[in-house]
């Protein structure tokens, strides 16, 4: 185990009152990260909605409504990325966007999808910052406390969840209610899908 998995342990566990015994966490119907959709090396706490350790997570429910919004803060500096995802997504390596089925904005400042950098050096992220997302399943958007960068991302499809990653330290508060900044016009919060019978 490296010295920067260490300190992101340290850093995840730091005033939750953790002890070593196995608590299971009931997801149900809660909006959180998805203990069943992450990467093996990736450790899930504060009830499933902080991340850390090496690799991605997606969230418990899709984004099925017109507009969707959803917020992360940027806890501790490291690699990461954060976007949207599909369940074949890659979730074993960070910062995300490698595959054709994740589009993220990560640590060095790029939009990526598919191992291509779609837009470069779109932001100077720093802990404390609070990264917001839209999608209306025509653009996705990424706002840097509250202010839209206005680069667009097109052409996503099928089902897509919310995306995080992490390593080298990093962590990432999922943040899919409550929000920090305001939420964009017209944009709601992730609703569960219901089926009617």
């Amino acid at each position: 185990m490296s010295i920067a998995s260490i300190c992101c342990f340290k850093s995840c566990f730091e005033g939750t009152g953790f002890s070593l015994k196995p608590v299971p966490v009931k997801v149900g119907e809660r909006i959180c990260l998805d203990e069943c959709h992450k990467g093996p090396d990736v450790l899930l706490i504060k009830n499933c909605m902080r991340l850390c350790g090496a690799g991605g997570a997606l969230c418990t429910a899709p984004l099925v409504q017109n507009k969707s919004y959803f917020e992360v803060k940027l806890q501790q500096a490291g690699i990461w990325g954060l976007g949207l995802g599909t369940r074949n997504a890659d979730l074993t390596i960070a910062p995300g966007g490698n595959d054709p089925e994740t589009w993220v904005i990560s640590s060095e400042g790029n939009i990526r999808h598919n191992a291509t950098i779609l837009h470069q050096n779109v932001i100077t992220p720093k802990e404390g910052d609070i990264i917001g997302v839209t999608y209306d399943h025509i653009e996705l958007n990424f706002y840097l406390n509250g202010k839209c960068l206005e680069k667009p991302v097109t052409g996503i499809r099928g089902t897509v969840y919310p995306a995080l990653f992490v390593d080298d330290g990093a962590v990432l508060d999922f943040i899919p209610q409550d929000f920090i900044e305001t939420q964009p016009g017209g944009f709601e919060t992730i609703m569960l899908e219901k089926s009617l019978l």
